[in-house]
């Protein structure tokens, strides 16, 4: 059957042939279908083929008895053996002129072959026939090849594959197919490709055929990829892949095959509706991983060689086709690593430990610092509760700072232990990042390798014993504000020791916002209400320091007045709680409000803060 589809496309070739086969057969204006048609005659006539006999051999030529006292010569390029020939042998040659003057014949015995050779195949070939052939020459858009007459064969149809250089087929010999045959023009069109394609058809249904999973089968690499190599098994091609060449690390196949490389391969799956074959290369041994944990046990040493770094950790191969991971945080007990190269390097050699192992995905964690004594397993020997500690602010965050004791140990100085008496908002405030400072150890973790440290337990609780005496519940003392909250005031009474000014005890007047009645940096006299050594809270109160002092004042200037009887009795009724509650009252009013020398009147009776009842004149 002729494919008319790909014979067009190799457009109009018609000319290009024509030149080509004149070239062979001499004169363009030839009679071929009477050569051809004609049968054999021995007259004497330009375009007749005739028989003659070797009857001399002159230096490298052949002199050929024609008859009739006719002479021809044949170079030795006329025969393809020119080595045996013999005197005496008979020849078909092609009278291509006549010298009659001189009884001179001109012939041909290699175009005389291509007239019979040509009438042999229109008789015994035709489209899809296989034919065999030397290459001889290149031609536009493909070659000429001998098959007993030139016939064309396009560049596109010289391979499965396109070559780069056509012309270094000339001179192979060669088996193709006939796409075309045109009696007409004389010319035919072979395709080697094709006749490829039908032989591997035939021998991929062979192959499918007499295949089974499990087989070990003989293949040629055809192709190398990235991702694997293609074996010819035989009419159909079978995809290695890179994963199952090798049991150990494989980069690229290059590696380990080469083009045309002959090898045995294992036949893993077959799918015959899409043609489809997986090679194994690795599956012909056993594979380590069989006895992987009799071989590896967990908690085991052994020496591995580095095979590849990533950024969470290094590859360790133990053995070809078994290699474990170490994890970045499996490689040191103490150092801080950023990425795995500040600790290991390609094909370094180490020694690991066997952490665990997955069999299934084919998997082992492996562990370098556990090879070496872990150091947190003597951090509560070296540094026990209680001790002292130097070290080094290595970082500070909102809730404390990271103490470097050692290299690689860290202890938290939490932001509740800096200060036994000062509200720290930022441990920036008191500690800054590369100081070197003296920390108590208050508890080690070695479970979970966390050691807690202590800035104020340098010193005494002054909470226990200090500030319980110094500041006793009714004493007036001296403070500045600190800072100003919704429900009250914050007084500073000495440097690191604050009090609680509720917004209750500003004023014995209603205050809505403490800001109305004092101000940050204002100083105060407030009286101490209550000292809580376990809260470490201190209650303060500025209107009862006010009625404190305004008592105080009236006892003095009444000491120091001179006294009659009854002024004593006056006195004596002045000096009533509930008189002193009325005149407190009118102390804290503002002054535009508040009871003048001049302005003498009684005051009714009214219930003091004690519960009594009064009444004062002034």
């Amino acid at each position: 059957m002729v494919d008319y589809n790909l014979i067009n496309s190799f457009g109009n070739l018609d000319d290009e042939l024509d030149s080509a086969v004149a070239t062979v057969y001499g004169n363009s204006d030839l009679d071929l279908d009477k050569l051809v048609k004609g049968g054999e005659v021995q007259d004497l006539v330009s375009g007749n083929i005739i028989k003659g006999i070797i009857s001399a051999r002159v230096s490298d030529d052949f002199v050929v008895d024609l008859g009739r006292k006719s002479e021809g010569i044949l170079e030795k390029g006329e025969f393809d053996e020119p080595e045996k020939v013999q005197i005496g042998d008979e020849v078909q040659v092609l009278v291509e002129d006549v010298d009659g003057d001189h009884d001179q014949v001109r012939i041909s015995k290699r175009k005389a072959d291509r007239i019979i050779n040509w009438e042999a195949i229109m008789k015994s070939k035709k489209e899809g026939d296989p034919v065999h052939g030397k290459v001889t020459k290149k031609i536009k858009g493909g070659l000429l090849v001998d098959i007993g007459v030139p016939v064309f064969l396009p560049a596109s149809q010289v391979d499965i594959r396109r070559p780069g250089e056509i012309s270094d087929w000339i001179g192979r010999d060669i088996d193709a197919m006939i796409l075309k045959i045109d009696e007409e023009r004389r010319n035919i069109v072979i395709s080697r490709r094709k006749m490829i394609e039908v032989q591997r058809e035939e021998l991929k249904k062979k192959t499918l055929e007499g295949l089974k999973i499990g087989d070990i089968v003989k293949g040629t690499v055809k192709n190398i990829a990235d991702f694997g190599a293609f074996i010819d098994l035989g009419g159909i091609d079978g995809l290695l892949h890179i994963t199952d060449m090798s049991w150990g690390r494989l980069n690229h196949p290059s590696e380990m095959l080469k083009i045309d490389q002959e090898l045995e391969v294992k036949v893993l799956s077959i799918d015959m509706g899409k043609e489809k074959i997986a090679l194994g290369l690795k599956q012909k041994d056993a594979s380590p991983w069989e006895n992987i944990e009799q071989k590896y046990p967990v908690g085991s040493v052994h020496d591995g060689e580095v095979v590849n770094i990533m950024s969470y950790g290094a590859f360790v191969k133990l053995e070809e086709g078994v290699e474990g991971l170490v994890h970045i945080s499996e490689m040191s007990w103490t150092k801080r690593i950023n990425h795995p190269s500040e600790v290991v390097t390609q094909n370094m050699k180490a020694q690991v430990k066997v952490l665990e192992i997955n069999k299934e995905k084919q998997e082992i964690s492996l562990g370098m610092k556990q090879v070496e004594e872990n150091p947190w397993e003597r951090v509560a020997e070296k540094y026990p509760p209680g001790s002292v500690i130097a070290g080094k602010v290595r970082n500070i965050a909102n809730y404390g700072a990271f103490v470097e004791i050692e290299e690689g140990i860290d202890g938290l100085l939490h932001v509740s232990d800096l200060s036994w008496t000062k509200k720290i908002g930022h441990p920036s405030e008191v500690l800054k990042k590369g100081e070197q400072i003296q920390a108590v150890v208050l508890s080690v973790d070695q479970e979970k390798q966390r050691i807690a440290l202590g800035l104020k337990q340098m010193q005494e609780d002054p909470w226990q014993t200090v500030i319980p005496q110094n500041y006793r519940p009714g004493m007036v003392v001296h403070g500045q504000v600190t800072k100003i909250a919704n429900f009250g005031v914050f007084v500073e009474l000495e440097p690191g020791l604050e009090g609680l000014l509720h917004i209750s005890e500003i004023s014995d007047a209603k205050i809505e916002k403490p800001e109305d009645a004092v101000k940050v940096g204002q100083e105060v006299e407030v009286k101490i209400l209550r000292v809580d050594s376990d809260e470490r809270k201190i209650g303060l109160s500025l209107k009862r320091a006010a009625w404190a002092q305004e008592e105080e004042s009236a006892k003095r200037t009444a000491r120091s007045a001179p006294r009659s009887a009854a002024s004593a009795a006056v006195w004596k009724a002045a000096s009533s709680p509930a008189a002193w509650a009325i005149s407190r009252s009118a102390a804290l009013l503002p002054k535009a409000n508040r009871p003048t020398a001049t302005r003498r009147r009684s005051n009714p009776a009214k219930p003091s803060r004690d519960g009594n009842v009064a009444a004062i004149a002034s």
